[in-house]
Formats: structure tokens, sequence, C-alpha cells
């Protein structure tokens, strides 16, 4: 089956990138603007086909599916995001970051279960948010997928089978782990439209849509063109070539040069 599965973070008022999920000018870069984000969903109600929740089950049906998902289970999701999904009548795809829950600018519980009540799907997106989750041992992995799901079922009462992988750090040995804590639907943050089942588990990528992609992207990857899919897999692939080689340092590097880049523009709006 084609999935096409885009990948949002956080949804906020403008400017206010300080009010949900994690913090910093590498998180940021993940976090559209209400006015941007609406607009993003209009074009979704152009394309064609209706987003829709998925199960296991789902993935292995013939056809084009579209989901929507967003990662790290920030404050948003419940005082922005499902607002505009409502708007169409629409699910999204929540994956929380469950040792956050409760926690300045993330959803506590009761939000947690408010979303689910609204028809939208609940997932992990671990229980810590390593930042190199393939680097993890494997009882590391099996603590961060089992501890998560734990907290979400004692949540919500029932059980919790999906999940996406922390900053897209994907490798057969994370799915695995998944896969043995009971989760049967895995998102990576790939750029494809394919499945593929590890150790009974669907993996399926996702197309990331950071702050400032035109609606315009948007509408072309879900119209399956061919141009703006191989960039952003091109793209994608070097970033995990540099993030592998790098490592620790890669990513602080990332980090910094984000946070200059961040405090030149806030300079330059202020003058």
């Amino acid at each position: 089956m084609r999935t096409t599965a885009l990948l949002y973070h956080d949804i906020v008022p403008q400017y206010r990138y300080e009010t949900s999920g994690f913090q910093g000018a590498d998180a940021d870069i993940y976090k559209l603007e209400l006015q941007e984000f609406s607009r993003h969903m209009r074009i979704v109600s152009q394309s064609g086909l209706r987003p829709e929740a998925i199960t296991s089950a789902g993935l292995a049906e013939t056809g084009h599916r579209l989901l929507l998902t967003f990662d790290d289970g920030g404050v948003s999701a419940i005082e922005h995001t499902a607002g505009v999904l409502g708007e169409y009548g629409w699910p999204g795809h929540f994956f929380v970051t469950t040792g956050r829950i409760g926690t300045p600018g993330f959803l506590n519980a009761a939000q947690v279960r408010a979303l689910s009540g609204g028809g939208h799907v609940i997932g992990s997106h671990s229980d810590t948010h390593p930042l190199r989750m393939a680097m993890c041992s494997a009882a590391q992995l099996d603590r961060e997928w089992r501890d998560s799901l734990r907290r979400l079922e004692e949540i919500l009462g029932e059980p919790v089978t999906t999940a996406s992988i922390p900053c897209g750090d994907y490798t057969r040995a994370v799915a695995s782990a998944a896969a043995a804590a009971g989760i049967r639907v895995l998102f990576t943050s790939e750029p494809v439209t394919t499945t593929r089942t590890v150790d009974g588990c669907l993996v399926t990528g996702r197309f990331s849509v950071q702050q400032g992609v035109p609606p315009e992207w948007v509408a072309s990857v879900i119209a399956g063109r061919t141009l703006p899919r191989a960039r952003r897999f091109l793209a994608w692939n070097a970033k995990k070539l540099l993030k592998t080689a790098g490592g620790q340092a890669w990513l602080t590097l990332r980090k910094a040069i984000l946070s200059r880049l961040a405090g030149a523009e806030k300079r330059r709006s202020q003058s």
C-alpha cells in the first residue's frame, strides 16, 4: 500500500515558539505558526484524499492513504492543532514523549485523554526522547518503548500500539525492540511511501514539514510528484550520513549554528 504520511510537530501562535514542546533553535525549526498550518490544511483539503486514522490492519490494504502525524506531545496539540483538524473532521496521530507528560509546554494526562476522546490516535514517542536512539543498548530500547507504552495505557485504559522514533533515528534494532514491546505500527522520518514489516511491526516513512515550507510543497508530495520527493530523499540521506559520522559532535555543532541563525533573525526583526 502507498502511504503518504506528513510529519509535523508543534503548531503555535506567531513568534510564540516557547509556548509548546521542546525548547531551543533546533526545536523551533519544526514549529509552524498557526496561520501557516491552517494554509497547509487547506491545501490538504483540496488534494482529493481524506486524512485518516490508521491501524496495522489498515496499512496492509491496497490503495493510497494519507496520514497526519505530530511528534513530541507538546501542549499545542490540544490548544491549536486539534481545533484546526476538527474544522475538517480529520483525525491526527499524536506521538507523546511520556517522560514529559505534565511538564511545562507538554500535554498532561487529562489532555492526552481529551485528544483520544476526540477521535485522534495516541502513540508513543519514547519515554525520554533520546537524540540518538539508534545508539541505545537493547536494554535501553526496551525501557524506552515499554515504559512509554505502560504510561500511555495507564492514562487511556486501553492498548497503545503505534509509535514514532525520536529524531527519526531508525535502525532495525529500534524497530525490533518496538515490536517486542507490542508496537504494531512504527513511523520513521524517512521520506518514502513504501512500508515494510519488522518482526510483525509495520514500519512506514514520513515527510517532515518544517517551518517555512510552502503549502505548494505539501500539495506536490501528496500528489506524488517525483522531484520534490527525490530532493527530500537525497537531503534526508545526506543528513543521516552526517549524523552517523559526526555523532554527538554533529548534534552540538548543528544546535550552535541554528541558535546563532535564530539570534541573528531575531535581531533583524527587532531593528
